[in-house]
């Protein structure tokens, strides 16, 4: 089973890299991508349950991936979240799982991310 994934990520770099990336990790497939917390909520609003995983950042270019951390725990059918940030401390990491993440990994933890994804498409086979 593909798990299908919503990346939020504002960097253009990153947000390419990561997709290439997973695409090269077998079963992963990245629905849709937004840069900022306003295009994330409007499309988990007109998507709900179309996602196994939400990978995140907290810093966008216009809000804060905090709060969509929220609005996708609040769905129905809500898949896993992952903070995926290079502000990852332990404070922050205690809070976003507090919000309702998963999990939370620093930017330099990328096959901590795919060994976590290939957990979730494994339990979910």
């Amino acid at each position: 089973m593909t798990l299908s994934i919503f990346l939020v990520e504002d960097l253009r770099q990153v947000e390419g890299a990561l997709t290439d990336y997973l695409s090269t990790m077998g079963d992963f497939k990245v629905l849709e991508t937004a840069r900022t917390e306003a295009e994330a909520n409007h499309w988990l609003q007109e998507h709900p349950g179309a996602w196994d995983a939400l990978i995140l950042d907290l810093v966008l270019d216009q809000g804060s991936g905090m709060n969509v951390i929220a609005r996708a725990r609040a769905q129905p059918r809500a898949g896993k979240i992952a903070v995926f940030s290079g502000y990852a401390s332990e404070g922050i990491r205690q809070h976003c799982i507090a919000l309702g993440a998963d999990a939370v990994f620093d930017k330099t933890e990328t096959s901590a991310l795919a060994a976590w994804l290939r957990d979730i498409g494994n339990s979910t086979r």
